[in-house]
């Protein structure tokens, strides 16, 4: 009962955590025409804030990885809570298009360094057979962010300016410092005795490229963030167009979040019993039919806008939650971390490539243009996961955490 009390605390900690750091980004998506009109940002470059935080994020991402393989997954999330803390209020400093471009910048970093620990203390505290559900319960936080945090936070941008929503989210933050102080231990696992030096860093994240099931998972990444962007980032722009008002975009997102949040814990728990492969696949291409019918299914703001969007999520949540533990089992203990926080650094590489792409789309090819990117890469996504990664939790038996990394490394080396 004990183990099971504590294992509530810290899902609480990490749902909190996943809610505030993933609120603090999807926010800027539909307060972004906000932000460009206080700061008088031109619409062609509005975009490339949501690029400063993934290339920021993605650095930082690969320097913290294989630092919490060596001191442990908790203190880096006191860490990047606290960072992250200090961040978000510095965004009532902003003041024009360079000084937000800092700010968001230093968000990213922030969010590098909490981005892949988060995952990764799931692989670490929980058995393979509830990751899964573990990743499910805590990507929750990020449904929620869309169900409560993104439509308050639109609203506190409509009427106390674009700074606003950065500041309870700070909050909510430091709310999340506290409680992984408080109720987050480390968890038993055997720590990286690698050296930290940037050349032996350096090394080892090459060495984890030439493995094809390591490097498949980085472009599962990064192809799952290239997707994922170049449809939302003007996704609230092209709604504009069509009448959307800023309630109607924050009700849009709403119902997105209830999806993520019905479909996370549903989708990890089947994972943990059918395997992982397949949700992951269904939900990909049902993702990109979707994606390829936006225009066409959406004219104007009524209850079928509100439908499709609500579709649309619950397949990004199908996908996501059963790959992310996917990844957490591919690796041991003591480079689970430098995986993680690799994978995500290239996806987040995928994201700003996507976002830096979908003004210049949507200026000459309207929103299809991005629809038509966002699919590709969806059902790009799906046939690396196909053909190069394998199903780690249909293996015979149960092998430990230790072992698994050479199991795979067997399964996976003949492909090409």
């Amino acid at each position: 009962m004990q183990e099971k009390s504590q294992n509530i605390l810290i899902l609480a900690a990490l749902w909190l955590l996943m809610f505030s750091s993933s609120s603090q980004f999807f926010i800027v998506v539909p307060i972004l025409s906000v932000i460009g009109e206080e700061l008088n940002i031109a619409e062609g470059l509005r975009g490339t804030l949501i690029t400063s935080y993934a290339i920021a994020l993605a650095v930082f991402a690969l320097i913290i990885g294989p630092i919490s393989d060596k001191i442990g997954r908790r203190k880096i999330l006191l860490w990047g809570s606290g960072v992250m803390t200090v961040s978000l209020a510095l965004h009532l400093l902003a003041f024009d298009y360079t000084s937000m471009l800092i700010v968001r910048a230093l968000a990213g970093a922030a969010g590098g360094v909490l981005t892949g620990s988060c995952v990764a203390y799931i692989g670490d505290r929980f058995p393979k057979k509830r990751r899964g559900w573990a990743n499910g319960i805590a990507m929750t936080g990020s449904a929620v962010g869309q169900i409560a945090g993104i439509p308050l936070g639109t609203l506190l941008a409509d009427r106390y300016g674009f700074d606003a929503p950065f500041l309870f989210f700070c909050a909510t933050m430091a709310f999340t410092f506290v409680l992984v102080w408080l109720y987050v231990p480390q968890p038993n696992v055997v720590f990286s005795k690698d050296k930290l030096t940037i050349p032996s860093v350096l090394t080892d994240y090459l060495k984890m490229l030439r493995k094809p099931v390591y490097r498949s998972v980085a472009v599962g990444y990064m192809l799952m963030f290239l997707g994922m962007s170049s449809f939302v980032v003007y996704f609230p722009t092209w709604l504009e167009t069509l009448g959307a008002t800023g309630n109607d975009i924050a009700l849009i997102f709403l119902v997105g979040g209830v999806a993520m949040v019905i479909a996370g814990p549903i989708a990890g728990r089947i994972s943990d019993k059918k395997g992982r492969k397949t949700i992951i696949i269904v939900s990909s291409f049902a993702l990109a039919v979707a994606m390829l019918a936006t225009i066409t299914a959406i004219t104007d703001i009524s209850i079928t806008t509100y439908t499709f969007f609500f579709f649309v999520m619950l397949v990004v949540s199908g996908r996501m939650v059963p790959f992310q533990a996917l990844v957490s089992e591919v690796a041991s203990d003591h480079s689970r971390g430098k995986l993680m926080c690799l994978s995500i650094s290239i996806g987040q590489l995928g994201m700003g490539l996507g976002s830096a792409v979908s003004g210049p789309l949507y200026a000459s090819m309207g929103y299809g243009g991005n629809t038509l990117l966002g699919s590709l890469a969806v059902v790009s996504m799906a046939l690396v996961v196909w053909k190069f990664i394998p199903e780690t939790n249909q293996m015979q038996g149960e092998p430990s955490v230790s072992n698994t990394e050479n199991i795979l490394e067997t399964v996976v080396e003949p492909l090409p």
